[in-house]
């Protein structure tokens, strides 16, 4: 069995998941682990440049975008590996990430999830630890009022959090998302009913009502370009996820009513957005 297996999805960042290649494939990390690639249909080239210059790593080419979770899972049901890690195409792993995170999971048997310190590309720390969906804190992005009112999210957002200090958490970003297996060398699938968003919440949600924890841990750092892919995507469609990923969440783990009132208050919301920008935006010199 492997020590570690990672899956990295991605679409349209050839580039970026060149360096990300790299620098797993020069980490200092003397295990064994494999690189899985599972490409949503890129055709900007990346699926060349992987058989060409990375031909060590596993791939799997689709020929239309399947969506983060069930592309993760194309990767995860034919791996055997003691560990999992599912990693955006735009990261970049420190020389030491991989092997200080396998020392610490494994000297912390209690975490079945894992995710370490993010670093943005100006040094400063990616603020990713979150507590799990509330109606009101989604209601409130929905109803856009952090335009309105700037600390209304603090709670959701865990804004006094400590990054300096591991601790078990509700959920962590899926873009570093690190998985304890079983003695089989698998672990659960993510729920594909969501294409994008939510579905690493759903996941940490799930691991906690089956008894599992999860953590962040400062053990190791990553540096993330932050959504380098998904910047591609229009702001309507973008939107359009959000909304979708949200509904499903509400629908499967609360009230079905909660769900319902989500659906009606996106078109409130559209307008508020509207408000809001006209808010923030600065005023014209006369």
């Amino acid at each position: 069995m492997l020590d570690l297996a990672i899956v990295i999805v991605s679409w349209k960042v050839k580039d970026k998941l060149r360096a990300n290649l790299q620098q797993l494939l020069a980490s200092q990390f003397s295990g064994s682990f494999d690189i899985w690639v599972v490409d949503n249909d890129s055709r900007d080239g990346t699926i060349e440049m992987i058989r060409e210059e990375f031909p060590q790593v596993k791939l799997i080419a689709n020929q239309i975008n399947l969506g983060f979770a069930k592309a993760n899972n194309q990767a995860l049901k034919e791996i055997k590996a003691r560990y999992s890690l599912l990693l955006n195409p735009d990261m970049l792993v420190e020389p030491t990430t991989l092997v200080s995170m396998v020392e610490w999971m494994d000297k912390n048997p209690e975490a079945t999830v894992a995710g370490c310190h993010l670093k943005q590309v100006s040094g400063e720390t990616l603020l990713h630890v979150r507590r799990f969906p509330t109606l009101v804190d989604q209601l409130a992005i929905v109803l856009k009022l952090p335009h309105f009112f700037p600390h209304i999210l603090d709670k959701y957002l865990r804004t006094d959090f400590d990054y300096g200090v591991a601790a078990p958490v509700d959920s962590v970003r899926g873009g570093f998302f690190w998985l304890r297996a079983n003695e089989s060398g698998q672990v659960p699938l993510l729920d594909e009913r969501y294409f994008i968003w939510f579905e690493e919440v759903d996941y940490c949600r799930q691991v906690k009502l089956s008894g599992g924890q999860v953590w962040y841990t400062p053990a190791a750092n990553c540096l993330d370009y932050v959504g380098q892919s998904f910047g591609q995507v229009g702001r309507s469609r973008k939107q359009l996820y959000f909304r979708q990923s949200m509904i499903k969440y509400f629908a499967k783990w609360e009230p079905a009513w909660q769900a319902w009132l989500l659906r009606l208050a996106w078109p409130l919301g559209i307008a508020m957005a509207v408000i809001g920008e006209k808010i923030s935006k600065p005023k014209a010199r006369t």
